[in-house]
């Protein structure tokens, strides 16, 4: 009960990181030799897979290929807050600088939390795959202008079975969703700052980590509309510092109420400040400070889920 079985679903997955990438890297080889973005106007991977920054995707599409070219992106991310662990990784392939489709994947463990309910240990998979289309301006060839560039994503996520499936039934949240966002992102090269701003429908419940949706209690189950906005200042071209932001639907707390938790189950927003390097046009690290806020805070005796968070990307 407290420990995850994985599904066939997630082994055909798992298997179609390494050929996503592989096949990408066949398409991009050719137009890679002497082109490429802009160190860090690209953005990094998201922990959803999205480029863009640590938590928000950017209207920027993935990898280095500029117009008329295909390439990839690939990435690996931890953050390690007081009580829980995320791993995050996945593929991204960019097509002619337009289009930006993602695989990605988030193991989050739960450590010893819940052992009041019965549920530590818990190690809850999801698997996201997300595409987004620049829909209007050219981040770095507007950049004398006040035109941003502007792109619309989607992400279909899936909560794979765990020992929660029992407790998100009773809760009336479903396993799987779908978030659809529009993201503007501005840069001001003459002052080395970005600034991306993302307006994001969803109903998941941190992330989709603890579902989509609830019903108990009457519950809203629909669409909710929440910001996300991104700051960074390139101190060099090859190093940015910056800030983020993402507000997170909180419909697990009426739900919670109902099934005699009080706000056990609230759900807080999302920030980070971070530094990102990329030593070569191909390479990117980033490290950040995250507060995650309280999740799930009738386990955590409420406690902030602050901590760190690294990431390493390779694109072409």
């Amino acid at each position: 009960m407290t420990h995850f079985q994985t599904a066939s679903p997630s082994r055909n997955f798992l298997r179609l990181l390494p050929l996503a990438a592989a096949a990408a890297l066949l398409l991009a080889t050719p137009a890679r030799a002497d082109t490429g973005k802009l160190l860090l106007t690209g953005g990094v991977s998201s922990v959803e897979g999205a480029a863009g920054g640590g938590i928000s995707p950017w209207a920027v599409i993935g990898s280095q290929a500029t117009e008329g070219e295909v390439g990839v992106s690939a990435y690996a991310s931890r953050a390690v807050t007081r009580d829980y662990r995320l791993s995050a990784y996945g593929v991204a392939v960019g097509i002619n600088d337009r289009l930006e489709l993602s695989l990605g994947r988030q193991d989050f463990n739960t450590g010893i939390t819940g052992v009041g309910l019965g549920l530590p240990g818990l190690q809850l998979k999801q698997n996201i795959v997300g595409a987004k289309l620049r829909v209007a301006g050219d981040a770095v060839l507007d950049s004398d202008s006040l035109m941003p560039q502007i792109a619309v994503g989607v992400q279909y996520k899936n909560l794979q079975s765990s020992g929660l499936d029992s407790t998100l039934d009773a809760l009336g949240a479903k396993r799987s969703g779908t978030d659809v966002y529009v993201s503007a992102t501005k840069l001001f090269l003459a002052q080395g700052i970005v600034v991306n701003g993302t307006l994001r429908a969803t109903k998941a419940n941190q992330g989709g980590l603890l579902g989509f949706g609830a019903r108990l209690g009457g519950a809203d189950n629909g669409y909710e509309l929440q910001p996300e906005i991104s700051v960074a200042y390139l101190l060099s071209s090859k190093v940015a510092v910056g800030v983020e932001y993402r507000a997170m639907p909180n419909k697990l707390e009426r739900a919670g109420r109902a099934a005699g938790l009080g706000g056990g189950l609230r759900s807080d927003d999302w920030m980070d400040v971070f530094i990102a390097w990329a030593p070569s046009k191909n390479v990117s690290l980033t490290a950040a400070y995250v507060d995650l806020g309280r999740i799930v805070p009738a386990t955590t005796n409420s406690r902030r889920q602050s901590g760190v968070y690294a990431s390493a990307q390779i694109a072409f």
